[in-house]
């Protein structure tokens, strides 16, 4: 499903209605998911700048509709997201495995944390997947063209390390780390989102721009 519909459910919800009618500077920024191919457990988020409070509102789909304002990490202004977007997030996962072929990767995703939003003009889809091989893949995917502007594969560990604020994972203990532990930590998702932000700053900072003579993948 696109991103539109998604957008339609919240603006149709009372929590929206009323969000709105207190915040009529607001415009949409970000659409945030996370997709557990394993068990199934998704979450959908939209998120809205406030001007007036230099806040972002984000509102969580799943099961009921909520909200909570959040604070952003500088002082820049995030971009205004159209909601026309041309990638389904249920395609996502397939041109990313399809990139990963053509790179050699042959680990299974099994699950994707996607962001959607505008950077210098463009409509760019953020996502980092983690594999069965226990690594983090990091991907660029440009919206309007479907190509992979960027691929990157790095360990759990060095994703968790980049985590804000203290772990049970090896806090204070002298112990070799087990995969438990690492299931462990990626359930956090709250962290794993917080992680993600950083991401998306970096995003921005790279000016993320296609390689030479890029080709579609798949």
């Amino acid at each position: 499903m696109k991103l539109q519909p998604y957008i339609e459910k919240l603006e149709n919800a009372p929590e929206y209605k009323d969000f709105k009618q207190k915040h009529p500077d607001s415009f949409l920024v970000a659409g945030f998911f996370i997709i557990d191919f394993e068990t199934g457990k998704n979450l959908h988020q939209i998120d809205y700048y406030v001007p007036s409070e230099k806040k972002v509102a984000a509102f969580t789909l799943d099961d009921k509709i909520m909200m909570q304002m959040l604070n952003l990490m500088d002082d820049r202004i995030p971009e205004e997201l159209d909601i026309r977007t041309n990638i389904d997030l249920d395609a996502l996962n397939g041109i990313i495995e399809d990139e990963m072929k053509n790179r050699g990767l042959t680990e299974e995703i099994k699950k994707m944390i996607a962001v959607i939003q505008t950077v210098e003009g463009r409509k760019v889809w953020n996502v980092n997947c983690i594999l069965s091989g226990m690594e983090i893949l990091k991907t660029h995917v440009a919206d309007n063209s479907e190509i992979v502007l960027k691929m990157e594969k790095s360990s759990v560990m060095d994703y968790i390390k980049k985590m804000p604020g203290p772990t049970e994972l090896g806090a204070g203990q002298k112990k070799d780390i087990t995969p438990e532990d690492i299931d462990r930590e990626i359930e956090k998702l709250d962290k794993i989102k917080e992680a993600l932000k950083k991401e998306k700053l970096e995003m921005e900072k790279d000016k993320v721009s296609p390689p030479d003579n890029p080709q579609p993948s798949g």
